[in-house]
């Protein structure tokens, strides 16, 4: 693809680096982004600069906030005995969108995939075990996608929980096999949510 403008090529080459961008879209986003007021362009810049340098992770559940503790963990109407694990942040938002779980969550931030080199010690896993150590929880939701490495990762937490008085359940097979969870309709996720299963249960099946 030739430039005629280095300015325009550096633009379109750091746009391709995003997910799912080929140059082409690239390229036309660029030149959206050349049409509209400067001021526009300038706000979509702020704010890529400001997640990057201003965004936390939530120090209970690891979630990403704007303070310390965000608002689910903060908020006083949630269920803080019962955790929800999800891999990450869309899993978060696609389980709130049902609005039938009032619980809190545990953001592992992937999945166990040694094919991709992500083992246990690169996941939020350990602090998901002091939590149930020290006895403040009474339920954990297995909620990671029905696939091989999510799978790999519910039945490693759980040998990880084993001695530990705590309940483990999963959200019930509503969700096809293979599935990710960010995709579910809202219909299906909230009754697999709400009519989950003992994790023991899901080993047999």
């Amino acid at each position: 693809m030739d430039f005629s403008s280095k300015l325009l090529e550096q633009a379109v080459n750091e746009m391709s680096q995003l997910p799912g961008i080929g140059k082409r879209t690239a390229l036309r986003l660029v030149l959206h982004l050349l049409k509209q007021p400067e001021s526009q362009t300038l706000a979509l810049s702020k704010a890529l600069v400001d997640l990057k340098t201003e965004v936390k992770f939530c120090s209970n559940c690891h979630n990403i906030s704007d303070s310390t503790l965000c608002e689910i963990c903060a908020s006083p109407n949630r269920q803080k005995e019962i955790v929800c694990v999800v891999e990450d942040i869309r899993d978060v938002m696609a389980i709130e969108n049902t609005s039938q779980y009032k619980g809190l969550y545990h953001v592992l931030g992937g999945k166990i995939s040694p094919m991709d080199g992500v083992g246990p010690s690169q996941l939020n896993i350990g602090s998901l075990v002091e939590k149930a150590r020290e006895g403040s929880i009474s339920e954990i939701i297995f909620a990671l996608s029905s696939t091989l490495e999510g799978d790999t990762t519910n039945f490693y937490i759980f040998k990880k929980l084993q001695g530990i008085d705590i309940k483990t359940s999963t959200i019930a097979r509503g969700i096809a096999v293979g599935d990710e969870l960010e995709f579910a309709d809202e219909v299906t996720l909230g009754r697999s949510i709400t009519n989950r299963i003992p994790f023991e249960s899901s080993l047999k099946s």
